[in-house]
């Protein structure tokens, strides 16, 4: 199945603001971002990816627009050399909706979902849960999609020598285990 997440986008923002200039500008922001070239895994595919994974649970959501909030702004800004991406990534959204006239609960919601994508730790939020589920459900595909994320990763993360990288991602790899 294939979705369109600039429409997915522009419709949840629409609900929000009809402010145009801000649709198109925070459009352009999230599709120059995740279409960086240095993006091979952490792109819009992965975006359209999440979205897929939740449409089959959406009746279980509670607040799906923050879901859909949380999804387009998670990766906002990813950079493999950083250490606060998910940190950096919260503020934006919280900047970005913050003029869209959200209620201050919804933008700390979405903020706090974000920072979640850090660890990936189990929340006591259930909605929460289903976003993390959905960012690693790559985890969990078959073989051959899986060996296509891990060339993609491994590309994200070329600046880094394989005696750095391989240590690394071992140890990134055990975390989502046991979490």
């Amino acid at each position: 199945m294939k979705i369109n997440v600039k429409t997915i986008f522009i419709s949840l923002i629409s609900k929000y603001s009809d402010n145009e200039i801000l649709k198109t500008d925070y459009w352009k922001e999230i599709e120059q971002s995740y279409s960086h070239k240095s993006r091979k895994y952490h792109n819009l595919i992965h975006l359209e990816n999440m979205i897929l994974e939740l449409e089959e649970v959406k009746d279980k959501i509670s607040d799906y627009d923050s879901i859909l909030f949380s999804i387009f702004y998670h990766d906002i800004i990813y950079k493999a050399t950083s250490k606060d991406n998910e940190e950096k990534s919260a503020e934006i959204a919280k900047i970005r909706l913050e003029k869209l006239n959200i209620p201050n609960e919804k933008i700390a919601k979405i903020y706090n979902q974000i920072l979640a994508t850090k660890s990936h730790k189990k929340s006591e939020d259930s909605d929460t849960n289903f976003l993390l589920d959905a960012d690693l459900a790559i985890l969990s595909q078959d073989w051959k999609i899986y060996e296509n994320y891990t060339q993609q990763i491994r590309k994200e993360y070329s600046i880094y020598p394989d005696f750095i990288y391989k240590p690394g991602r071992k140890k990134v790899l055990i975390h989502f285990f046991r979490i």
